[in-house]
Parts: structure tokens; sequence; C-alpha cells
């Protein structure tokens, strides 16, 4: 029984702690004031890299959007490498002789394909983009503006999910859930660093890229924390902030969270060693909180407290506190159930949508995990169909 009990409540104190805890604990501990909000310094000169692959049907939007962005004439540099496409990408580049382009003819992976730009990046500073992604037109403005604090090595956007008349129930639940990561977002930056920057939209000092030989599924992820290893925090900015649509639908958000999160084990196994407490006591405390308890433990202990809880009700004399916590479980699941089949039948589930969404990202996590094991993910990418703009 006392193995029971102990299981019981370290999965209680863990799953508290991972989602709810540690969120609390920043909002308490003394944070840093946002530098971005400082006096307007000089603008750098920036380079601003987009890997494509078969991005026809939105390139020239693309285009359009970082023409329009607002910063200082001649101090933005735009390299687009086409890595292995297949469409007319290729054809729609040769209309912007301004834009420095870069072809793969063999496909090779999105790192492949930066590690290639980042060759030719003379400019202080650089932005990673993609080509599905509408930056907001004082994005690299809002950016900048933190690299006037010199511990500051990168600075992580904002990603949205566009809402609107084609918004459907998989894009509201999506979208909830992006709200939840970018509060969190804003607390780790806020007490020391974001710990992992998303693709849409984040940018790093040139001088910080540390090319590394191997492909990898999480390259966003990789370099904002290979800044965290050379003593630089990553800033959270969000002024500056991407948009793009949300999966076309739940089987497609789940083959593209499935293989985010094959990459997050990737991406555990190449910081295993490097990202130490001895060496990096803040980062790897936000680390381990943020990440690594989310990713290798909580999907498991969820299994493991159902069970020990109702092991522990079905003893005789079991105290009423055990009882309760096994009915708000179950509530918990009906409510997940019903916020599923909401979404399965496309309508939305509304606050529905948030129990289920925890457990489909946990879902997902185990199928990733799998998946990383197995060594069945590659690191070329498969854009999941997204929603009409």
């Amino acid at each position: 029984m006392t193995v029971l009990y102990i299981l019981f409540y370290t999965s209680l104190v863990i799953l508290f702690y991972a989602y709810l805890g540690y969120g609390l604990l920043l909002l308490l501990l003394p944070g840093k004031r946002n530098s971005g909000k400082e006096k307007e310094q000089a603008f750098p000169a920036l380079t601003m890299i987009i890997a494509a692959w078969n991005e026809a049907p939105v390139l020239e939007q693309k285009i359009q959007n970082t023409k329009a962005l607002v910063y200082p004439p001649g101090l933005l540099k735009i390299i687009i490498v086409t890595d292995g496409s297949t469409d007319d990408t290729v054809s729609i580049l040769k209309k912007y002789p301004e834009i420095l382009h870069l072809h793969q003819p063999v496909r090779q992976g999105k790192y492949a394909a930066i590690r290639e730009a980042m060759q030719q990046v003379r400019t202080p500073i650089v932005v990673f983009t993609d080509a599905n992604s509408q930056l907001n037109p004082e994005a690299l403005r809002r950016l900048t503006a933190h690299y006037a604090d010199p511990r500051t090595g990168a600075v992580a956007g904002e990603k949205k999910i566009l809402t609107g008349i084609n918004n459907t129930a998989v894009g509201q639940a999506e979208g909830m859930y992006w709200r939840y990561e970018s509060f969190m977002k804003k607390l780790d930056a806020r007490f020391y660093s974001v710990v992992g920057a998303a693709g849409e939209l984040f940018s790093i000092r040139t001088e910080l890229f540390s090319p590394m030989e191997r492909d990898m599924i999480l390259d966003d992820f990789i370099i904002s924390m290979q800044v965290g290893l050379q003593g630089y925090r990553t800033a959270y900015e969000p002024g500056a902030f991407a948009a793009e649509t949300a999966s076309a639908s739940l089987q497609e958000e789940q083959k593209r969270k499935i293989r985010i999160a094959a990459g997050a084990y990737e991406a555990a196994g190449i910081l295993r060693g490097a990202l130490t407490m001895k060496r990096y006591p803040r980062l790897f405390f936000q680390y381990f909180s943020r990440r690594i308890l989310r990713w290798f433990y909580c999907p498991f202990l969820l299994i493991v407290i159902l069970i020990t809880n109702c092991l522990i009700v079905l003893q005789p004399g079991a105290p009423f506190f055990y009882q309760l916590v096994l009915a708000a479980q179950g509530l918990y699941y009906l409510l997940s159930l019903a916020g599923w089949l909401l979404l399965r039948a496309g309508k939305k589930a509304g606050v529905l949508g948030i129990p289920y969404y925890f457990l489909f990202m946990n879902f997902c996590l185990v199928r990733g995990l799998l998946l990383y094991l197995r060594k069945k993910q590659v690191v070329l990418w498969e854009k999941a169909e997204r929603q009409p703009a």
C-alpha cells in the first residue's frame, strides 16, 4: 500500500507542478523588465531567411508581406532557400531579383536549407520565418529593440492562429493552446529566457549560430537553445507575431503534433550532457520544468495517477479525499470525450476543447516517442494541410 500512495502523490505533485505550479512559481518570483520596451535604439542590419519546399501557393503573399514590413530602407536582406522544390517556386522567385535565391535541387530538409543560407549572412542579426506565416508590419522593429541588451542573444516572436469566418473547430482549439503557450513564454522570458523558439518567427545574433552537421526535426528549438548554451538569453516579443491558419482537420493536426513530438525527443537527446544544472542553473531549471517533465513524465503519469487512484478507492475504508480526486478525474475525461465528439463532428467545442486538447497533446507525445524510438521519423517535413485564409 505504501508504494501505491507514493506513486499516487508523486504523480499528483509532478502533474500539478508541470501544468500549473511552474507558472504560478514564475508569477511569484521576481522578473526581468522587458528590454523590448526600452527607448528606441539604432536599427541593425538584418537578414531574413525563409526555407521553402513547394510553397508556390503562398510564396507571392509571403514576399509581399515581407516587403511591406516597416524597417529602414537598405537594412533588410532576404534569402529564400528552395529545398528540392518541384512546383513553380523557382519561377516565382525569378520575378524578384532583389531576393537572394538559393536552390537545393535535392531535398535535404529545413535545417540543411538554413545551414546553407547562413553561409551567405553578413548582417549582425538574422531572422527566421516560415513561408506560410504572415508577419505584422512592426515585427522586425519590435524584435530588434531587444538587442539593445547585450545579454540577449535571441528573440522569439509570437505565433497566432488566424480566426475568422473560415475558422473551424480545430482552429479554435489550436488557437486556445497557442494563447496558453504565449502566456507561458511571457513568464519564462520574465524570469530569464524563453525555452525554445517557434520557427514561425524568431531571430538570433548571427555570431551565435552554431552549425551542426547532423539534420534535425526541431531546428528552431535547437538553434535557440544553442544561444542559451553560449550564455545568452532568448527574449520574448509578443508585439512581433507570425499569423497562420490552423490545420485543416484533426487528423492533419495530429500528424503535425506527432512529428513535433518525435522532434522533441530527438532534441532532448542532442542537448543531453550539454545543458546541465551546474553550468546553466536558470536555463536548466526552466528546461526541466517546462519541457522534460511534460515530454518524458506527464503523459505516463496521467495513466499512473488514474490507476493508483482506482486501486486506493477500492481499498476498504479509503478516505473520501481519494474518491473526490477520482470523481474529478472521471469528470475531466468525460469533458474531454465530449470535446472530442464535438470536434470530430466539426462543431466548435468551446471550453470543452481545453481538456480534450490537453489529452490530445499527451497522446501525440506518446505516439511521437514511439516514432522516435523506432527511428521512423525523418527530417524531411511534410506540410500539414491548412485551412484557407
